[in-house]
């Protein structure tokens, strides 16, 4: 594989660049850069910004209203916006149902959803992990009766991401109850409005509201709304997962999280002393920034093998590993470098130093988020297995 970038994708990546220092809205990057909680409006009108330049469904091919960009386009594009500081997309309707929409969707489907998740006026939530099925999703309990020309779902879902945002929600519903394990799930799209769907709010550790619970109690869904064909439900999901697990990988908010550790070490130590002079603390500095490379140089690989708009495959177990540790790892050397200033309150916690936009609070709520890191989206136990299984060939 060649690592060097084309003329060409440098002169891509200088355009992004130039977009996201002068259109795209400062007061948001602001925000961002201060540790702010974000608010619906936040996220739409960043959506909505790079939709107005055509580069909000960056993965999607150029059918279906992306811009039809290569794989390294589509990389630089990424890495760049979190070194400006920008706003990542709500990833369940451009990620992860998005593809799953135009690969397994009807006509008829494609015509009423894309549209809302491409100009960003619809949201969408991810009804996945149940109080009994997490990382085992194939155990999941959440039944859809068929009635006639109607579902009947009841059941629940758990650690929904920005359900209280969402207008849509699409979730994996066991449509024959007789059946066990893989069979009888169906993919199924809910409007989160419909009477009888409950969102109820998860406060996590680090204060924040990410995740909800979604009941649903009786709620009537037409036979329209599933996606693809009735027990086919966990064909869907994996490849959804394959585009799930690869977003995770963010590399160029590592590049930009280590920046900024390295900034405020040169002033962080006793005395105003540089704590880059430390050898333990610069030992895990250099130790987080190998396995940052690690990180970058097994991204391009994987996606260096991928159509665009083409699920990643089971490799992306291997991504999903290296990605969720290497961000506990970058945050926990920022717990470290706040120490003491770790402990102030949010309220009237002050900058470590005000040129290298680091707070004491900021290091850690990041510190407590990134503990979830190797849970959600598939436990790392849970991608051993499925890297030993479908990735090494190996059997128990």
């Amino acid at each position: 594989m060649d690592l060097n970038f084309s003329a060409e994708d440098e002169l891509f990546r200088l355009q992004v660049r130039d977009y996201f220092k002068n259109d795209y809205p400062k007061d948001i990057i602001a925000k961002v850069s201060a540790g702010k909680s974000m608010v619906k409006a936040d996220y739409q009108r960043s959506e909505q910004a790079l939709a107005k330049k055509g580069w909000l469904a960056v993965n999607w091919p150029k059918e279906h209203g992306g811009p039809g960009w290569s794989v390294v386009q589509r990389y630089i594009f990424d890495e760049e916006l979190e070194i400006a500081g920008a706003l990542n997309v709500i990833p369940m309707g451009l990620l992860y149902f998005g593809p799953v929409l135009y690969t397994f969707g009807s006509e008829a489907q494609r015509e009423r959803w894309l549209p809302g998740i491409l100009n960003s006026t619809t949201f969408w939530a991810q009804g996945y992990s149940e109080p009994g099925a997490g990382s085992d999703l194939a155990s999941l309990t959440c039944r859809a009766d068929r009635q006639g020309d109607e579902y009947c779902i009841n059941g629940s879902k758990i650690w929904t991401s920005y359900a209280h945002f969402a207008d849509w929600i699409f979730c994996l519903v066991r449509t024959d109850p007789a059946s066990t394990r893989h069979d009888g799930i169906s993919f199924i799209c809910v409007d989160i409005r419909s009477p009888g769907v409950e969102v109820i709010p998860i406060r996590s550790i680090d204060g924040e509201h990410h995740l909800n619970r979604v009941e649903f109690n009786n709620v009537r869904v037409p036979i329209e709304n599933r996606i693809g064909d009735e027990g086919k439900g966990w064909h869907y999901a994996q490849y959804l997962l394959g585009h799930e697990r690869t977003s995770y990988a963010h590399v160029g908010a590592r590049k930009a999280e280590l920046a900024l550790i390295k900034n405020a070490a040169r002033t962080a130590g006793v005395g105003g002393s540089s704590l880059l002079k430390d050898p333990l603390f610069a030992s895990k500095l250099a130790r987080t920034e190998i396995a940052v490379k690690t990180l970058e140089y097994t991204t391009l690989r994987i996606l260096s093998a991928t159509q665009v708009g083409a699920a990643p495959g089971n490799e992306s177990s291997i991504l999903k590993i290296l990605a969720t540790e290497c961000a506990q790892a970058v945050s926990t050397l920022m717990l470290e470098l706040a120490g003491a200033d770790g402990l102030t309150e949010k309220a009237v916690s002050l900058p470590l130093s005000e040129r290298q936009g680091l707070s004491g609070a900021m290091c850690t709520e990041k510190y407590l988020f990134d503990r979830a890191q190797t849970i959600y989206g598939g436990t790392t136990e849970i991608q051993k297995n499925v890297i030993a299984k479908q990735v090494l060939g190996l059997r128990s």
